[in-house]
């Protein structure tokens, strides 16, 4: 019976293995991802500070304003919407970290819909 319950015990210790996620390494700083267009691979920018983010995709740039949910969810609302899906805010969770990089997913606030994406810390 005592080997049934270490076994038990250790299959839930083990099993119970999170992802790492030192989120508030990536609340401020310089990112890089990539996205694709038609097919084609691009490289985007991020420049995120406590209460803002400058995105750069191309010769496009993108404004907005940072609300942190908790440590690894943050909610972004477009300054300037120049559309009705810009006027849409976006909710992020990150869902892994690593040393330089961590993968989130995203979509519309409301929306059940997620996407999943990978940035890159560069400074």
């Amino acid at each position: 019976m005592k080997t049934i319950a270490l076994f038990f015990t250790l299959f839930l210790i083990l099993s119970c293995n999170q992802p790492e996620r030192n989120c508030t390494d990536f609340k401020t700083g310089n990112f890089k991802f990539n996205y694709l267009v038609d097919g084609k691979e691009h490289v985007g920018h991020i420049t995120r500070t406590d209460d803002l983010q400058i995105e750069t995709y191309g010769t496009r740039v993108d404004s907005s304003e940072v609300r942190w949910v908790n440590d690894c969810e943050v909610i972004f609302r477009t300054i300037n919407p120049k559309s009705m899906a810009e006027r849409k805010d976006i909710h992020i969770k990150i869902i892994t970290t690593t040393a330089d990089s961590y993968t989130f997913e995203y979509s519309y606030v409301g929306e059940v819909a997620k996407q999943k994406g990978e940035a890159f810390k560069v400074d």
